[in-house]
């Protein structure tokens, strides 16, 4: 699969491919995969390591005395240790976010999966996200791998984003369409 870092390019994408080849040399791309979703969410839910890993305020030092501890208690793989704080140590912790995306779609890609970004009005249950990735994979011909977020402006209903094709479904563009149809637009 080394061929494929060719497609994977920018800073973002440079490290991406270096954790995603030594994650595949040791077989462990899934517990790396699961290991930055982790993270990803880690950093969703607490704005004080959002803050950490985006700042520039913070010297490399600082950022790998706080990252240290937040790894070992969340309990990641040495591999992914190793790597972010390499990251931290070259002062591109603030490329995190990027790298986890490109990495995400690398594994996609890997699997034979198509990545869909979802954004809905509230949180999908489980049962709602099980029938929309049935809907996609009939759609697409390839199992989804979703990336929900929730944006409750949407009012409710869907935006689905796979590739260059977006599905808008939401409330809040109807309404729109609405508004401006009265308007004789």
């Amino acid at each position: 699969m080394a061929t494929e870092k060719a497609h994977e390019t920018g800073l973002a994408g440079r490290y991406a491919n270096a954790i995603f080849e030594l994650a595949q040399e040791q077989g462990l791309v899934d517990a790396v995969a699961a290991d930055f979703a982790a993270l990803k969410s880690a950093i969703a839910a607490s704005s004080d390591l959002a803050r950490l890993v985006k700042s520039p305020l913070f010297g490399n030092e600082v950022q790998a005395r706080a990252l240290k501890p937040v790894l070992d208690k969340m309990g990641v793989n040495p591999l992914t240790t190793k790597f972010l704080l390499t990251l931290t140590g070259k002062r591109r912790l603030f490329a995190l976010e990027g790298v986890i995306a490109t990495f995400d779609r690398l594994v996609a890609k890997m699997k034979g999966e198509v990545q869909a970004q979802v954004i809905s009005a509230h949180a999908l249950s489980s049962a709602q996200t099980a029938e929309l990735k049935s809907v996609l994979k009939a759609r697409l011909g390839r199992e989804p791998r979703l990336d929900t977020r929730v944006d409750p402006t949407l009012l409710g209903g869907l935006i689905v984003k796979v590739g260059s094709r977006m599905i808008d479904s939401s409330i809040r563009t109807k309404l729109a369409g609405i508004r401006a149809a009265m308007r004789g637009n």
